[in-house]
């Protein structure tokens, strides 16, 4: 089995996995969850994912009672017959099943779904791009919901437009991607987007942040705009299926690739950590 599936316990075949059909993540997207990158049976950033797991459920109020050892026991599970390779493992936690009603169901128990499957990290020189859209999703963003479809359109718009990743932006205030977080490189700083409300706190974000404190890069926080992000001397994508890879475009015009051996140093030493943590070279 390539796809494996996983509900409150049961292990099978993805396509052939049932949940509730009164699962509240059915009717309202109410569940959280996140995704870790696996490579040979061996999670990346592991205690991050779980951490943020945990606290998108305490920002949500669902009541995932389950400790956080009985929970890496349960992963192992999953992955002890999950291929070898590049896998993604995505975990989601719902507020449970219950009769439809918008209120919080009295007495429903959370339900945890987990899948593995292979995917395909791009290659560290990708040259991605990137189709300027307005962010029109809700002021939640911080919580890893279910509620995705803003996200959805914008990575559909850019799909459609040949673009790598949307850049979602609110008036001139660039926020993130689609479904990475976008950060940039301007005079040998790495400047990355404060984390409000209106940011999703990305794992390989942080990671990359750290690393580049305990290098020697100089990292600021603070918000910029599209134009700042156009003069960019490097622009970055960061996320769990992409680890760290540069973009060269936006909306049709040429961007960036003004220090590469900057931003290939910051590659590096993601791609050393992850090697460090899983012992495999990407």
């Amino acid at each position: 089995m390539e796809r494996i599936g996983y509900f409150n316990g049961c292990i099978g075949e993805l396509d052939t996995m049932q949940i509730p059909l009164c699962d509240r993540s059915v009717f309202y997207g109410d569940a959280v969850y996140d995704a870790v990158l696996v490579l040979d049976r061996k999670c990346f950033a592991l205690e991050e994912h779980l951490q943020r797991l945990y606290n998108s459920c305490s920002m949500t109020q669902i009541a995932f009672a389950m400790p956080r050892e009985q929970l890496e026991g349960e992963i192992q599970r999953l992955l002890d017959v999950t291929p070898l390779g590049e896998a993604m493992l995505y975990i989601q936690v719902t507020r449970g099943a219950a009769p439809r009603k918008h209120e919080f169901p009295v007495g429903a128990q959370p339900n945890l779904i987990m899948y593995t499957a292979p995917i395909h990290l791009p290659p560290k020189d990708k040259r991605a791009s990137l189709a300027s859209i307005e962010d029109l999703r809700f002021q939640y963003c911080n919580i890893k919901t279910t509620n995705l479809m803003p996200n959805v359109f914008a990575a559909q718009k850019a799909t459609s437009l040949g673009a790598t990743e949307a850049l979602m932006h609110r008036g001139e205030r660039v926020t993130e991607a689609a479904h990475s977080s976008i950060l940039m490189v301007k005079d040998g700083t790495l400047v990355a987007p404060p984390l409000d409300e209106l940011i999703l706190p990305g794992i390989t974000r942080a990671i990359l942040v750290r690393l580049c404190e305990a290098n020697g890069i100089p990292v600021i926080t603070r918000v910029f705009t599209v134009e700042e992000l156009m003069a960019a001397d490097e622009i970055l994508l960061c996320s769990t299926t992409k680890n760290v890879i540069r973009v060269f475009e936006i909306d049709g015009k040429a961007v960036a690739g003004k220090d590469a051996a900057l931003a290939q140093r910051m590659q590096a030493l993601f791609l050393a950590e992850i090697a460090r943590e899983t012992g495999v070279v990407l």
